[in-house]
């Protein structure tokens, strides 16, 4: 069975994979399929879901509990902000800062990460808590994980439509979870019958069921 960290990890060396292809370089300046987000932007921000794992594993998170993944995005302040919105444009203006270094240096980098990463998170016990330097809150290592495989797996969708390319394909460990989250998320968002009936009754269908 594959570990969340392996799986993580997997996620983190696909993201790195398409971030390398001449496509993405191509279209680096144009607009991406996101509002207001540049390719290079966009580009950035699917970084930083691997960059930044290392920021939150060297938190300090002596005595401090961690919180539900349904907590976590019950809190998160981008869900419900518009697109101007200080927080969704510090988002935006974070992208660009990664996406400096270029779509081949940016690549490199999150490959490197991503190797560096699967040696110490297999190393980590268990129950291990990490904090999150951009909320102020904990998480289960493994819960935020998935929190990153995510947003791997719906901005390498976002990045794919923007460059004209296929969305590349997640093995079932890395893309289940991932279901689970937004399954979850989205139940909790227009119910549990507006979800059963989306997924499995097209006449009772509602109009959608996103999960943000």
């Amino acid at each position: 069975m594959v570990s969340q960290r392996e799986a993580f990890a997997e996620a983190a060396r696909s993201a790195a994979g398409l971030i390398a292809l001449p496509a993405v370089a191509a279209a680096w300046s144009k607009p991406s399929a996101l509002a207001e987000f540049s390719v290079s932007g966009l580009t950035g921000h699917l970084a930083a879901q691997v960059l930044n794992v290392p920021l939150a594993l060297s938190a300090d998170v002596a005595g401090e509990q961690p919180i539900s993944l349904l907590d976590h995005y019950g809190s998160v302040q981008w869900i419900e902000a518009g697109v101007d919105a200080e927080i969704n444009v510090g988002i935006r203006e974070g992208g660009e800062r990664i996406a400096l270094v270029g779509p081949q240096a940016l690549a490199q980098q999150v490959s490197d990460t991503a190797s560096d990463l699967r040696e110490r998170l297999a190393q980590l016990p268990a129950d291990h808590v990490v904090r999150l330097p951009w909320t102020g809150w904990c998480l289960r290592l493994d819960d935020f994980l998935v929190t990153r495989m995510m947003e791997i797996a719906v901005h390498s969708d976002d990045l794919a439509v923007s460059v004209g390319i296929a969305t590349p394909d997640l093995p079932p460990h890395v893309l289940d979870p991932v279901l689970a989250l937004l399954t979850s998320l989205a139940a909790g968002r227009h119910g549990q019958p507006a979800v059963l009936r989306a997924l499995s009754r097209a006449e009772r269908a509602p109009v959608s069921i996103t999960a943000f």
